[in-house]
């Protein structure tokens, strides 16, 4: 259960009716996961859902290496919506299903294609070191270019602010849908 109420479209103030409908009407077509919980601040919502339709589907990266990028943050925020909703996307764009459990389960997944090699390894690194090798770097941008490579570091700024929303309000997966990643076990404070 999510730790915010779901909000009912139809008790929308104004202002999140405006955000709500712009979201319908764009590439997504319907209002799920992290989107419902920025409704809650309106004027959040609307600068995270712009960024997020041009970081989902109109950077210069190919699908395949978009959603590489985005299973990488998944994976690394243990978000569980995330992975539900994008592994199957990333499957369909390309990607190897058993290199992708390998990045769920926290390994390091063989990767033959040397973009998706280069993706992954300026992810992994800029995600659990907090920057980025002068190696990584000049790999990554000899295979996706200038541009490239700062439209790769907007998709993973944008999907970890997705996956801080999901795992701080506790979004649930859809009825029926298998649990990703297991239980933290995160305990209160005594």
């Amino acid at each position: 259960m999510s730790r915010l109420p779901d909000l009912d479209p139809a008790q929308l103030d104004p202002e999140q009716r405006r955000v709500y409908d712009a979201i319908v009407a764009g590439p997504r077509g319907a209002v799920v996961g992290p989107l419902r919980a920025w409704l809650t601040s309106p004027g959040l919502a609307d600068h995270a859902q712009a960024l997020g339709a041009y970081c989902r589907f109109a950077t210069s990266l190919p699908p395949r290496l978009s959603e590489l990028a985005l299973l990488v943050v998944g994976a690394h925020w243990r978000a569980d919506f995330e992975w539900h909703v994008h592994h199957p996307i990333g499957v369909a764009a390309g990607l190897d299903p058993e290199a992708l459990d390998a990045i769920r389960r926290g390994r390091a997944p063989r990767l033959g294609d040397p973009d998706e090699a280069a993706v992954y390894a300026f992810a992994r690194e800029l995600l659990t070191e907090h920057r980025v090798a002068p190696a990584t770097y000049r790999e990554a941008t000899a295979r996706l270019g200038e541009k490239g490579v700062v439209d790769l570091v907007g998709i993973l700024g944008y999907y970890g602010l997705v996956c801080m929303t999901l795992v701080a309000f506790e979004i649930p997966l859809p009825d029926g849908a298998a649990k990703p990643f297991p239980d933290d076990n995160i305990e209160e404070p005594s």
